[in-house]
């Protein structure tokens, strides 16, 4: 089981719970249907673990994943599993997402399935098919487009069919968070990948840039999730999770390599779980 749990990459989940957590409280000023927050809790989850799953497997049979690795052990690539194995378990949390997609497509609006297709395309297609775009540099826009404004206005349309206004600026705030996990991951694996002929972002805009875009991306969620308190006042207290922001930045900006970007990539994502659930409270409290 624990291959399986590495597999998944634990690290990156919150990029799923956040969109769902501040989708939520989004719609708290509306009425919460809570079975639908758990369906669509279910769904995010699941397609970032199948997203997960679909990456190890597509890197380790292009043989993306060599001895440069720095990060988490792949499945695929170590020798942990099979190509067979990691592919039935991408389909498996595929299909949960599918089958929880669906009970929400039943009740809400048929248009959910169309979104749950293009959500399952895209985790697929980000390193596998052809030309995986994943390897283009374009990683970004499917993380910023999926787990923020996809997931966090989705999240809040579920319960009463409805999109408040103050839903679009606090999914930018969190798909810019996604894409500060996203960002210092390849910041890390810039090396192996430049080697492997991945094209990420990171490789593309070379390893000074790469680091600012990661600042930009980290601090700008935390400046446009706080515009939100222009609707709902208290979504300001999300800028305290700067506290948690600032050593991460630090140590980007100090030149943080290899290794060493573990750790930061470790407190990024419990920089965008405290800023998202201090944004969700935030929201609902002022609703």
């Amino acid at each position: 089981m624990r291959r399986w749990i590495l597999g998944a990459r634990p690290r990156t989940l919150p990029a799923a719970v956040v969109p769902v957590l501040v989708g939520t409280a989004v719609a708290a000023g509306s009425g919460i249907v809570w079975w639908r927050a758990f369906a669509a809790l279910v769904v995010a989850l699941a397609l970032q673990v199948a997203t997960n799953y679909a990456n190890d497997l597509s890197d380790g049979l292009r043989g993306t994943d060599g001895e440069q690795r720095v990060g988490p052990v792949r499945l695929v690539g170590s020798g942990l599993a099979s190509a067979a194995e990691v592919r039935l378990a991408m389909l498996a949390a595929f299909a949960v997402a599918a089958v929880a997609g669906l009970a929400l497509a039943v009740v809400v609006t048929p248009w959910l399935l169309l979104v749950g297709a293009a959500s399952i395309a895209a985790g697929w297609l980000y390193t596998g098919g052809p030309r995986p775009y994943g390897y283009l540099g374009y990683g970004e826009v499917f993380v910023f487009a999926f787990f923020g404004l996809v997931a966090t206005v989705g999240s809040a349309y579920v319960h009463q069919r409805e999109v408040p206004g103050v839903a679009w600026p606090a999914a930018v705030a969190v798909g810019l968070l996604a894409c500060a996990l996203l960002a210092v991951n390849n910041l890390r694996d810039r090396p192996g990948d430049e080697v492997a002929g991945k094209r990420t972002l990171a490789v593309r805009l070379g390893d000074r840039r790469a680091r600012l875009l990661y600042v930009v991306l980290l601090d700008g969620a935390l400046v446009v999730g706080s515009l939100c308190a222009l609707a709902r006042p208290w979504a300001v207290i999300v800028l305290l999770a700067g506290a948690l922001a600032g050593p991460a930045v630090r140590r980007v900006l100090g030149g943080a390599d290899g290794p060493e970007l573990i750790e930061v990539l470790g407190r990024t994502g419990r920089t965008q779980m405290v800023a998202g659930v201090l944004l969700a409270v935030g929201l609902a409290i002022s609703a």
